[in-house]
Protein backbone atom coordinates (compact mmCIF):
# COMPACT_ATOMS: atom_id res chain seq x y z
CA UNK A 1 0.00 0.00 0.00
CA UNK A 2 1.69 3.33 -1.21
CA UNK A 3 1.16 6.39 1.16
CA UNK A 4 -0.61 9.12 -0.62
CA UNK A 5 2.49 11.60 0.26
CA UNK A 6 4.76 9.51 -2.67
CA UNK A 7 8.08 8.19 -1.19
CA UNK A 8 9.36 8.48 2.27
CA UNK A 9 12.63 11.02 2.25
CA UNK A 10 15.13 10.80 4.63
CA UNK A 11 15.09 13.69 8.04
CA UNK A 12 18.69 14.28 6.92
CA UNK A 13 19.96 14.69 3.48
CA UNK A 14 22.73 12.49 2.38
CA UNK A 15 24.55 15.64 1.43
CA UNK A 16 24.69 16.79 4.73
CA UNK A 17 26.33 13.14 6.37
CA UNK A 18 30.29 13.07 6.31
CA UNK A 19 32.06 10.05 5.28
CA UNK A 20 34.48 10.87 8.24
CA UNK A 21 33.56 8.81 11.23
CA UNK A 22 33.39 11.60 14.46
CA UNK A 23 34.69 11.11 17.76
CA UNK A 24 31.97 9.31 20.21
CA UNK A 25 32.31 11.51 22.98
CA UNK A 26 29.18 13.81 23.42
CA UNK A 27 29.58 17.20 21.42
CA UNK A 28 33.35 16.32 20.25
CA UNK A 29 32.93 16.59 16.34
CA UNK A 30 36.63 15.87 15.89
CA UNK A 31 37.68 13.21 13.60
CA UNK A 32 38.09 9.55 15.46
CA UNK A 33 41.87 8.07 15.60
CA UNK A 34 41.30 5.32 17.68
CA UNK A 35 39.20 2.80 18.70
CA UNK A 36 38.12 1.60 22.42
CA UNK A 37 37.08 -1.59 23.56
CA UNK A 38 35.80 -2.68 26.94
CA UNK A 39 36.61 -6.57 27.62
CA UNK A 40 34.59 -6.35 30.93
CA UNK A 41 35.46 -10.13 31.44
CA UNK A 42 39.45 -8.94 32.06
CA UNK A 43 38.37 -5.50 33.03
CA UNK A 44 40.75 -4.45 30.94
CA UNK A 45 40.15 -0.80 28.46
CA UNK A 46 41.86 -1.71 24.88
CA UNK A 47 42.53 1.52 23.15
CA UNK A 48 44.07 0.57 19.50
CA UNK A 49 44.02 2.39 16.05
CA UNK A 50 40.92 3.16 14.34
CA UNK A 51 38.91 0.36 13.06
CA UNK A 52 38.05 -0.58 9.76
CA UNK A 53 34.08 -0.43 10.53
CA UNK A 54 32.48 1.41 13.20
CA UNK A 55 31.13 -1.79 15.72
CA UNK A 56 28.70 -1.94 17.72
CA UNK A 57 30.00 -1.77 21.64
CA UNK A 58 33.01 -0.07 20.81
CA UNK A 59 33.88 4.03 20.93
CA UNK A 60 35.42 5.91 18.07
CA UNK A 61 38.13 8.61 19.77
CA UNK A 62 39.74 11.75 18.72
CA UNK A 63 43.39 12.36 19.11
CA UNK A 64 42.69 14.02 22.52
CA UNK A 65 40.23 11.85 24.54
CA UNK A 66 42.12 8.94 23.26
CA UNK A 67 45.42 10.22 24.90
CA UNK A 68 43.50 11.61 28.22
CA UNK A 69 42.09 8.01 28.50
CA UNK A 70 41.39 6.70 31.78
CA UNK A 71 39.57 3.70 33.13
CA UNK A 72 37.44 2.87 36.21
CA UNK A 73 38.68 1.94 39.30
CA UNK A 74 40.61 -1.53 39.00
CA UNK A 75 40.79 -2.23 35.37
CA UNK A 76 43.54 -1.67 33.30
CA UNK A 77 44.27 0.64 29.81
CA UNK A 78 45.69 -1.23 26.95
CA UNK A 79 47.04 1.05 24.36
CA UNK A 80 48.29 -0.88 21.19
CA UNK A 81 50.87 1.16 18.97
CA UNK A 82 49.45 2.59 15.60
CA UNK A 83 51.11 0.43 12.95
CA UNK A 84 50.78 2.99 10.67
CA UNK A 85 52.80 5.48 13.09
CA UNK A 86 56.83 5.92 12.52
CA UNK A 87 58.43 3.94 15.55
CA UNK A 88 61.03 7.00 17.19
CA UNK A 89 64.41 5.54 16.98
CA UNK A 90 66.44 5.58 20.30
CA UNK A 91 69.50 6.36 21.10
CA UNK A 92 70.56 2.48 21.11
CA UNK A 93 69.22 2.05 17.83
CA UNK A 94 70.86 4.76 16.29
CA UNK A 95 74.72 4.12 17.89
CA UNK A 96 74.04 0.51 16.98
CA UNK A 97 73.49 2.29 13.00
CA UNK A 98 76.69 4.31 13.62
CA UNK A 99 78.87 1.75 13.96
CA UNK A 100 77.39 -0.63 11.53
CA UNK A 101 78.27 2.01 8.88
CA UNK A 102 81.69 2.84 10.55
CA UNK A 103 82.49 -1.17 9.87
CA UNK A 104 80.92 -1.11 6.40
CA UNK A 105 83.13 2.01 5.57
CA UNK A 106 86.72 0.60 7.04
CA UNK A 107 89.54 -0.93 4.36
CA UNK A 108 89.11 -5.09 4.32
CA UNK A 109 92.49 -4.90 5.79
CA UNK A 110 91.72 -3.05 8.93
CA UNK A 111 88.34 -5.39 9.46
CA UNK A 112 90.57 -8.34 9.31
CA UNK A 113 92.95 -6.66 11.83
CA UNK A 114 89.97 -5.72 14.26
CA UNK A 115 88.27 -9.24 13.95
CA UNK A 116 90.93 -11.08 15.39
CA UNK A 117 92.22 -12.83 12.22
CA UNK A 118 91.94 -13.77 8.23
CA UNK A 119 88.86 -13.06 6.90
CA UNK A 120 87.47 -15.94 4.98
CA UNK A 121 87.08 -15.72 1.12
CA UNK A 122 83.83 -17.04 -0.30
CA UNK A 123 84.89 -18.32 -3.71
CA UNK A 124 81.76 -17.03 -5.05
CA UNK A 125 82.97 -13.80 -4.15
CA UNK A 126 84.41 -11.50 -7.07
CA UNK A 127 84.85 -8.25 -5.59
CA UNK A 128 83.80 -5.86 -2.74
CA UNK A 129 83.03 -2.60 -1.75
CA UNK A 130 81.95 -1.70 1.63
CA UNK A 131 78.97 -3.93 2.67
CA UNK A 132 78.27 -5.38 -0.52
CA UNK A 133 79.67 -7.93 -2.50
CA UNK A 134 79.45 -8.89 -6.09
CA UNK A 135 79.48 -12.43 -6.54
CA UNK A 136 80.37 -15.05 -9.72
CA UNK A 137 77.27 -16.69 -11.41
CA UNK A 138 76.92 -20.16 -10.37
CA UNK A 139 77.29 -21.10 -13.85
CA UNK A 140 80.55 -19.89 -14.54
Amino acid sequence: MESRRGPLKSAVPSNLVSPVRRCSRTACGRPAVATLTYVYADSTAVLGPLATYAEPHCYDLCAEHSERLTAPRGWEVVRLLDGSAPARPSGDDLEALANAVREAARPQERAAEAGGGARTVDPMEVARRGHLRVLRSPDN
